[in-house]
């Protein structure tokens, strides 16, 4: 498997470009499907988030591979593929593995550390298996970063730095939300967590608006959230003239919020945390008096860094999991050779025990010695077969490393078609090996 990644991140590009590149639901949908269609395509999924458009894909020609996904990531972005391409970034084999390592452990996040990015990769991972788009190779790859981000955060300090993109928000944009009115705008993951935020820090009261009225409810309606009322968009402007705080996080493919809707004459001021990508708030928002308005811009220019120590922690972690899934690869290459051994073993086996079966029932030797004849032939097998085949998934991940399976087909005299059929795409998947 050659694992590809070509992206864009709020690392390589401004919050107007990764406007212009979101895709998000059925458009996203289009944009698997489309992939795995590419020729160079084996595997493939996608993480998208308002800091991020990542492709992961298991590719079987690298330049082949990265020119079709520019392009697809293109068209489907609605960028020139011009004006995209000098923010991608690409990764290849070890380096591309060790990126999504490194975001599922969230060191590639605006806020290092944060708890969403987990979240996010395993629901990219859902959605490549709903689509069929992910196989065995990627869905290991995508276990192993899973593994590596929970790991991170129950066994290190990151995620005491990684606070939320909200609450970073909050912090910045208000202070704190205790005695405040909030309004959320969206009834999603982030307006989930900005009630839940709002609810602990003792908000005056919680509105939360969403284009349809009953997601806003089931929101309402959760453990814990002290919300206060519900509205529909259309309500947007009297629940704007309420409120203290204002958190939008809609999966809008346009502005929500637009200056027409924020009341001139105010008493205090009026902050907008805007966390979506797309922009729901309009930029003209901003030049209001008496308004504040904290964006992903914002929020990247202020985000806390991690302590060294915890960083070097999580890179440990990375490494150990990165060295055990190399490993895995490696045995994994050799592994049809051990299978067909093996094979080849039981078949002699089997056909010494049926001859010597026929020899000494005719003499009267009964059924529990045949068995216990047959165990003890099968036991030889096993132990004469054991080291060398350890010992061969052991040297696999040396530079020598196929040089060792290719001798072992050699000295026993494998038959080629039994190694390549236990290494088949339909074995391979049905994870016979």
């Amino acid at each position: 498997m050659s694992v590809l990644v070509v992206g864009l991140s709020h690392k390589s590009a401004q919050v107007r470009l990764l406007e212009s590149a979101a895709v998000r639901g059925d458009p996203l949908a289009k944009l698997l499907s489309d992939l795995a269609c590419a020729e160079p395509v084996v595997e493939v999924f996608v993480v998208s988030t308002c800091n991020r458009l990542e492709v992961y894909a298991d590719v079987d020609r690298f330049h082949a591979g990265v020119a079709a996904i520019c392009e697809l990531l293109a068209r489907h972005c609605g960028v020139p593929e011009r004006e995209l391409t000098p923010h991608l970034y690409v990764h290849y084999e070890d380096r591309a593995v060790s990126h999504l390592l490194a975001v599922a452990c969230g060191l590639d996040s605006v806020v290092i550390g944060e708890e969403q990015i987990l979240g996010q990769v395993r629901s990219a991972v859902r959605l490549a298996r709903q689509q069929s788009t992910i196989g065995r190779g990627l869905g290991d790859l995508s276990r192993v970063a899973l593994r590596a981000g929970k790991r991170a955060r129950t066994e290190t300090g990151i995620g005491r730095a990684g606070a939320s993109l909200v609450s970073l928000a909050v912090e910045l944009g208000s202070g704190g939300l205790a005695g405040r009115d909030v309004l959320v705008v969206g009834a999603g993951a982030m307006s989930g967590l900005a009630v839940a935020t709002a609810s602990r820090e003792g908000a005056a009261s919680i509105v939360v608006a969403n284009r349809t009225r009953l997601h806003a409810e089931r929101l309402a309606a959760r453990p814990g959230a002290a919300v206060t009322r519900v509205a529909v968009l259309s309500e947007l402007p009297a629940a704007i003239t309420g409120a203290d705080v204002v958190i939008c996080c809609t999966g809008a493919a346009g502005q929500v919020i637009s200056a027409d809707m924020v009341p001139v004459a105010r008493h205090g001021r009026l902050v907008f945390l805007d966390l979506a990508m797309p922009r729901d708030v309009d930029p003209a928002v901003a030049g209001l008096a008496g308004v504040t308005v904290i964006d992903l811009d914002t929020l990247r220019e202020h985000a806390t860094a991690a302590t060294g120590d915890d960083i070097a922690a999580v890179q440990a972690i990375m490494e150990a999991e990165l060295a055990a899934y190399r490993s895995a690869i490696d045995a994994a290459r050799v592994a049809p050779v051990v299978v067909a051994l093996r094979a080849k073993a039981a078949e002699v086996v089997e056909a010494e025990l049926a001859r010597l079966t026929g020899r000494l029932g005719a003499e009267g030797v009964s059924g529990r010695v045949l068995d216990e004849i047959a165990r003890t032939m099968q036991r030889m097998a096993d132990k004469l077969l054991h080291a060398p085949t350890v010992r061969v998934k052991e040297l696999a991940g040396s530079p020598n490393g196929e040089e060792y399976a290719a001798a072992l087909r050699v000295l026993f005299d494998l038959d080629p078609r039994a190694v390549e059929a236990v290494s088949s795409p339909a074995n391979r998947q049905e994870g016979t090996w």
